[in-house]
């Protein structure tokens, strides 16, 4: 772990992963990389340049995508983490987390969030604000969890997935990878092809 921590991307998704860094205390300072040269400050925070520069910053300071979308996001940690980037796990003081759960780099957890036993969160992955995932999950790489999220106990989430806000997954159900599941729709058998799927319960699009 550095001293220092830097995201990539000031806008929206990476203001709240900045709000979770200041608010866990462990660097002595936070700063962005963004490609939106009219960004100076965000929250306050200085933005030191693009994203392109992201290398000459690895000696100092551990780095953080702070991306939302879910294939940019992999992108650029495979390729930090093929640099030898130092990357942090980021999870906000009111979030409970059980035991024996496991969480990949570069993964977030937003505030009140719940991740019971027996869970695995994988590389990358947004799990946001008021979302719960039950006992023995297995949520792959750079999945996103959306808000107020509802995963019942052994449910299985594909790599790069996006569950949208308020969805609700029943348990023992599998999700494959590259999904996405619309807001406030509720998934009570597995999901085996990918795609859009909406609805209650889900069909797909």
């Amino acid at each position: 772990m550095k001293k220092k921590l830097l995201i990539i991307g000031a806008s929206g998704h990476g203001k709240v992963v900045a709000d979770i860094a200041l608010k866990m205390n462990k660097w002595q300072s936070v700063a962005f990389l963004d490609d939106n040269e009219n960004i100076k400050l965000s929250m306050g925070i200085e933005v030191l340049g693009k994203s392109s520069d992201v290398l000459k910053y690895l000696e100092y300071f551990d780095i953080f995508v702070g991306i939302g979308n879910n294939a940019i996001r992999e992108r650029i940690q495979k390729k930090l983490e093929a640099e030898g980037a130092s990357i942090p796990v980021l999870i906000h003081p009111t979030t409970v987390v059980g035991e024996q759960v496991e969480i990949g780099v570069g993964a977030v957890i937003m505030a009140g969030a719940i991740v019971n036993c027996c869970t695995k969160i994988g590389k990358g992955c947004i799990i946001n604000t008021g979302s719960t995932i039950d006992h023995d999950n297995t949520i792959e790489d750079y999945v996103h969890i959306s808000p107020g999220v509802h995963l019942a106990g052994t449910v299985n989430v594909g790599q790069g997935s996006w569950l949208g806000i308020g969805s609700v997954v029943s348990n023992n159900v599998n999700i494959t990878s590259g999904c996405k599941v619309g807001a406030g729709a509720v998934v009570v058998r597995d999901i085996t092809e990918a795609g859009t799927y909406v609805g209650v319960p889900v069909r797909r699009v």
